[in-house]
């Protein structure tokens, strides 16, 4: 095995191992893989501009039982500090979301041991009445097997509920790691590796669009990082011909100011610049079935995402209206529509704004009015 070897099976878009994926992220010269992995990007991506997005993630709930470790923002039932959001709130973010040009909802919260499937399909319902032009990208694997464990329901019945109730795509929220050993250890509460996979399968059986993620720099190995990707590429390739399955991959960093796995388990996210740009290099390396690759300006800042952007990513994500979960954790970075867009012109590129399904959208006239209001 050699690393020019490597290259040229990569740049052929075929598979790599994960032993191989392995040997590149230890062995090969950082931007020997950049090169390799922007070669691919312009194969994949070939308008060569780098797309962005406006929405807003609003929490559903901050009551959740799966006890993560890595999890600052939840509250246990009955805690004085515990809300269910209300429809007032969510009319009052939405017509702001909508005056700062956004047009979509990251509708997420935690494992409510009360919400079953009628809660959600109630307020999807709801919201797509008050609001027909709004798009829901909503819950997550985790989130939908709880709601199938409370419900005793299948993975796909409940996913065709939820799809016919209003929700247009499924984040890949809560892959973390997908590796049992990891997931024993940082999510024990949330459901495991398989039946996350199995869920996204059936959501692309009823061509429900969606995207997966990593959270990395806490307990796994390098080893189990290639083993969740290589797990993302084989739901891939199962998906049904007509369905676009996983839109993009986002892998992110461990944030961990404040959260158990710090404060016990003395786990702290030690992930260099050098590293991310790596992961985000080999991510599309190992994906040649996934088109979008996001950097994650969130979690490692302007600079080093503006770096990943000549190693494979195309994708800066959305500005954030208002995001509390990573927040909590000790993300500080923060982007205004303005801001974004000067980062990827900075960067050498141009700024495309999107959708959730990766359509071009043209610039609300109303966007620079948007103030951060977390």
């Amino acid at each position: 095995m050699g690393t020019s070897e490597l290259y040229k099976k990569a740049l052929g878009l075929e598979c790599l191992t994960a032993d191989e994926g392995v040997f590149l992220f230890e062995h090969a010269p950082l931007a020997e893989l950049m090169f390799i992995a922007d070669e691919l990007r312009k194969l994949q991506v070939p308008h060569g501009k780098v797309t962005w997005q406006i929405d807003r993630n609003v929490n559903t709930t901050n009551v959740c039982v799966a006890n993560c470790k890595f999890c600052n923002f939840y509250r246990v039932p009955g805690h004085s500090e515990a809300y269910i959001t209300d429809i007032d709130t969510y009319k009052r973010k939405i017509e702001e979301t909508f005056r700062w040009g956004g047009d979509q909802l990251l509708l997420q919260g935690g494992h409510h041991p009360k919400l079953g499937l009628s809660f959600y399909t109630s307020l999807f319902r709801q919201l797509k009445e008050l609001y027909p032009k709004l798009k829901l990208h909503a819950l997550g694997p985790p989130e939908v097997a709880h709601v199938c464990k409370l419900e005793k329901m299948s993975h796909y019945d409940v996913l065709a509920a939820l799809k016919n109730a209003g929700m247009d795509s499924l984040p890949g929220a809560g892959a973390e790691i997908l590796v049992d050993r990891v997931r024993r250890l940082i999510s024990k509460g949330k459901c495991g590796a398989q039946e996350w996979l199995d869920i996204m399968h059936e959501a692309h059986k009823l061509n429900i669009t969606t995207s997966a993620t990593m959270m990395f720099g806490h307990v796994e190995t390098v080893e189990e990082r290639f083993e969740h990707l290589v797990r993302i590429r084989e739901v891939q390739a199962k998906k049904p011909e007509t369905a676009k399955g996983f839109l993009a991959f986002i892998p992110w960093t461990f944030q961990d100011v404040d959260t158990l796995l710090a404060k016990i388990r003395g786990v702290h996210n030690l992930t260099t610049p050098d590293e991310y740009i790596r992961m985000i290099a080999m991510s599309r390396i190992m994906l040649p079935n996934i088109k979008n690759i996001q950097a994650s300006w969130l979690t490692v800042g302007k600079q080093t995402a503006q770096l990943c952007l000549h190693a494979g990513a195309n994708d800066f994500g959305s500005i954030m209206l208002e995001e509390n979960v990573v927040s909590a954790a000790g993300a500080p970075h923060r982007f205004t529509a303005k801001g974004i867009q000067q980062a990827i012109l900075e960067a050498g590129f141009e700024p495309q704004l999107r959708n959730q399904q990766y359509e071009q959208r043209e610039m609300p006239e109303a966007i620079e009015e948007q103030v951060i209001n977390y």
